[in-house]
C-alpha cells in the first residue's frame, strides 16, 4: 500500500484523539491504532448492512483476526481529527483483508496504513471455513 489516496476508500469514519490515547512522548500510542482499524472496520460493517454478531449468532460461524500491520507513516498528536479509511483488499476461500489508513480531517497525508486479516470461522468445530459468496458480495460496494 504504497501510493495510498484516500480516493481508494469507499468509507471513512472520523475520530478525535483523546488525552488518554498519547503516550510520554506526546503522539498516540501505537496501540490506538489497531483500535481505530477496529472500530472503523465495524463500522464499515454497519455501513454495509452487515450485522455480525447477529450473522454469528445465527449460523454458528465468525470471524477471527489472524493478522493485524500497522506502517506509522506520520505522529497523531491529542485532539488532532482524524479518519480511518477502510476498503475490503482481496479475500481468499476463507479470508478476507481489510486495508485502511489514517488521515487528519481535511488532509491528504497518510499518517499511517495497514491491514487486518480475517479468516471465516466454523465455530463448533473450530476450523476454517469457505465463506459464502453472498457475504462477499454484500461487503463490496457497488
Amino acid at each position: 500500500m504504497d501510493m495510498i489516496k484516500k480516493s481508494d476508500f469507499p468509507f471513512f469514519f472520523p475520530f478525535r484523539v483523546r488525552y488518554s490515547e498519547v503516550d510520554a512522548q506526546g503522539v498516540v500510542f501505537n496501540a490506538h491504532y489497531l483500535t481505530y482499524f477496529d472500530t472503523a472496520v465495524t463500522e464499515y460493517l454497519r455501513w454495509r448492512s452487515y450485522h455480525i454478531w447477529q450473522q454469528a449468532a445465527e449460523t454458528g460461524f465468525d470471524f477471527h483476526t489472524v493478522k493485524s500491520v500497522v506502517e506509522y507513516r506520520a505522529p497523531l498528536h491529542f485532539d488532532d481529527e482524524i479518519e480511518v479509511y477502510v476498503r475490503l483488499g482481496g479475500n481468499g476461500r476463507s479470508s478476507l483483508t481489510w486495508q485502511l489508513a489514517i488521515c487528519r480531517q481535511n488532509e491528504d497525508q497518510v499518517c499511517a496504513s495497514g491491514e487486518v486479516i480475517w479468516v471465516y470461522v466454523d465455530m463448533t468445530a473450530h476450523k476454517a471455513s469457505r465463506i459464502p459468496e453472498e457475504i462477499i458480495t454484500r461487503l463490496r460496494p457497488a
